[in-house]
């Protein structure tokens, strides 16, 4: 199974920005075994893959909505995306803290993006408050049951799990592997236990404060099939060496 990297650009560039930055990426990402997938701005996401090299780079979004279309000013629906990008960020710890989303808005737009043929990046993951009082299993077992509430078993080769703990997003403070291992085990017992054996082999992303300095330990994880980038992934020289991590 080839890695899976995933490049969230969250509120960064302007359309001019973002075609500039791509040109940069682009000289120094090199296509490889890893899948790697970018997810700028949507007012980004269009202009971007009209230069979009399809052999080094999918597309992704970084939210949508459920409703395929209606009287939902200012939303972009998974319908008007179809076609355009592969993946989907779902439920990142930014929409969930603050926009307000809960487990069951995240697991109609799972189901939205599914219907578009669109894969979704499910993400879970428990607060510094919840991990403190040691609710991370409750919290993630929760998050992953709701999300997948509306996703049949034929479906879930198409989901994509990324656990990004809060606490470590954006603060530096990554998780270590010893972190890490028991939530991706317990995030697989889970799906198992909803969906049957077949389940393990769901695909799972570990996000949070990742960087080329500590990409290859978590890559070298078993419980891990690649990441979801934030920060580092607007900085063409950090996000190409993540990459780099994954090629081999």
């Amino acid at each position: 199974m080839k890695k899976l990297i995933v490049g969230n650009w969250k509120e960064h560039f302007s359309p001019g920005a973002a075609s500039t930055y791509y040109q940069k990426l682009a000289k120094m990402v090199h296509a490889g075994q890893a899948e790697v997938v970018l997810c700028p701005p949507m007012l980004d996401v269009y202009p971007v893959s009209r230069e979009l090299d399809d052999k080094k780079f999918k597309l992704g979004a970084q939210n949508l909505y459920f409703e395929d279309n209606g009287a939902f000013t200012g939303e972009t629906s998974a319908a008007m995306l179809k076609g355009l990008v592969d993946y989907a960020i779902i439920g990142h710890s930014e929409r969930r803290q603050v926009f307000g989303e809960d487990n069951l808005l995240v697991a109609k737009k799972v189901a939205a993006a599914l219907r578009n043929r669109i894969q979704p990046i499910l993400c879970v993951g428990e607060t510094l408050l919840e991990r403190s009082e040691e609710l991370t299993s409750r919290v993630v077992v929760d998050q992953l049951t709701v999300g997948l509430h509306f996703v049949s078993k034929e479906d879930l080769d198409q989901v994509v799990v990324a656990y990004e703990p809060i606490w470590a997003i954006g603060t530096g403070n990554f998780a270590r592997p010893d972190d890490v291992i028991p939530v991706a085990r317990l995030i697989h017992q889970t799906i198992t236990e909803l969906f049957g054996e077949s389940a393990a082999q769901i695909r799972l992303l570990y996000g949070g404060s990742v960087d080329g300095d500590n990409a290859a330990a978590f890559l070298s994880l078993g419980e891990v099939d690649g990441l979801l980038v934030g920060g580092a992934s607007v900085n063409a020289s950090k996000f190409a060496r993540i990459v780099e991590a994954a090629q081999h």
